[in-house]
């Protein structure tokens, strides 16, 4: 017996008809693997997916969303933990197959689409010793990272991802296709460089690009867990007036169970200290030695690397499917009472994948003014990230509940901003979105009043329009 056609397959069928890429309605053998993301918490159910094949195709599949009704998501690497990327009886926008990269050695610029890797990008620039400021994990999405923030392995020297975007191609949501720079759209401009995913759908990034590699210096050490206070406090102490090269980060994890290291230490918590020199390796050796003398290490896995190996060395711990909450929160500074705060709660993680990193920021990305980008204030040194990873559901409770805990307990040496790469599950809404913005939230939502004035594109730290 033949099987009735659902609302859902018409959905499709009409959508498939006017767009040049695929159209996955639920029925269809690749739905379950469309609507997955990196985060294994995200179990939601489009009504159809559209894997736009060209910026044309997402000016289409955004007016035929408007026209029905419909929820609209948009899906670059899908690789957010909050989940944003695809959205319960709407419609995603997939960028998945726009995964161009050229490099323009001559104005050291680089043009990313918008479903592009990090990986894809280093894979072009790194064999020319330049590289664009971005993910520290290779399979994260360009376009997500670069739109609220970009912390990157060589941000005190070149800054974040935010300030080296030159110019963006964006399909608005009337189905409006512009170009966004200093000189073109200018106010949208400012607002991509940290807005978050407010504004459109950006479909090509060009990127300010720097000389790096191709080989650098990986700062890599795993100190006793008992020694926490100690190896942070002294790790702080010793990057005070650190040379914009050597971008740092000190935390608490726990040591992978492989046959490469000894049984004793396989799945051993430890406190460590890990970054990148971004110049001579020679150099960078040299710069970190007193990091990798805090205490008597269990292991030392620091040297030269080749730039493109480092960049994916993260690769194998963050895999997809994984359940994860991360949140972050700047800090005021890393006093000893932070650091204790730190110690002692990174001493409770449920899950032994969780990850609690403290990142070394300023630099380069410390000397932008708060009004230079809409990321905003940059004055703070210190990011904390509780970066809660662990697989059975059964776990989801506690390991959510440890998160909120740990960032409270942190918040008395907080200016209550937070980094939306890692927001949890944007829970917090409008309070963190003022918080985080501060003086830049009017601009913001005036901009997002001229170019979303409906507020279609909502699935993010969402900045309302103004009235």
């Amino acid at each position: 017996m033949a099987v009735a056609p659902t609302p859902r397959t018409h959905l499709a069928a009409a959508l498939a008809e006017r767009l040049t890429g695929a159209v996955i309605s639920p029925d269809h053998a690749e739905y379950d693997a469309a609507r997955r993301v990196w985060n294994g918490m995200i179990d939601k159910r489009p009504a159809v997916v559209a894997r736009c094949a060209d910026a044309a195709d997402v000016a289409t599949a955004m007016r035929f969303a408007a026209e029905r009704g419909l929820p609209l998501a948009v899906r670059g690497g899908g690789h957010n933990v909050a989940g944003t990327a695809v959205v319960d009886e709407g419609l995603v926008i997939d960028l998945s197959t726009m995964r161009g990269v050229s490099l323009d050695a001559a104005t050291r610029t680089v043009h990313v689409q918008g479903g592009a890797t990090w990986g894809d990008v280093d894979r072009v620039t790194a064999p020319y010793g330049l590289a664009a400021p971005g993910g520290v994990v290779s399979d994260t999405g360009v376009a997500g990272l670069a739109l609220s923030g970009g912390v990157s392995h060589q941000r005190r020297r070149d800054g974040m991802t935010v300030d080296n975007l030159v110019s963006a191609e964006v399909v608005l949501a009337d189905g409006r296709r512009v170009r966004a720079s200093a000189g073109e759209h200018a106010d949208l401009h400012w607002a991509l460089r940290g807005g978050g995913g407010n504004f459109g759908v950006v479909t090509s990034f060009e990127l300010r690009v720097h000389e790096l590699g191709p080989e650098v210096f990986a700062l890599n050490v795993a100190y006793p867990i008992e020694d926490a206070v100690r190896v942070l406090a002294g790790w702080r102490d010793a990057v005070a007036g650190a040379p914009d090269e050597l971008s740092t980060a000190g935390l608490v994890w726990s040591l992978p169970v492989v046959d490469e290291l000894p049984e004793s230490l396989r799945g051993a918590p430890y406190v460590g200290v890990a970054g990148m020199w971004a110049g001579d390796p020679v150099d960078g050796e040299r710069a970190t030695r007193a990091l990798r003398e805090l205490s008597t290490p269990l292991l030392d896995l620091s040297g030269p690397v080749s730039y493109l190996d480092f960049q994916a060395s993260l690769d194998p711990y963050f895999p997809a499917g994984a359940r994860r909450y991360w949140k972050a929160l700047y800090l005021d500074g890393f006093s000893d009472a932070a650091i204790t705060t730190t110690a002692d709660w990174s001493d409770r993680r449920p899950s032994a994948q969780t990850l609690v990193i403290v990142r070394h920021c300023g630099g380069a990305m410390g000397r932008v003014g708060a009004g230079e980008t809409a990321f905003g204030d940059r004055s703070s040194e210190w990011m904390l990230s509780v970066d809660s990873t662990w697989d059975d559901p059964a776990g989801d409770a506690s390991n959510i509940d440890y998160t909120r805990a740990f960032l409270g307990a942190a918040t008395p040496h907080s200016n209550g901003q937070t980094y939306f790469n890692f927001p949890g599950l944007l829970e917090e809404g409008d309070a963190a979105v003022r918080a985080s913005y501060g003086a830049n939230h009017a601009r913001l939502a005036r901009i997002k009043a001229a170019y979303d004035p409906e507020n279609r594109f909502r699935l993010n730290q969402n900045i309302r329009p103004a009235a």
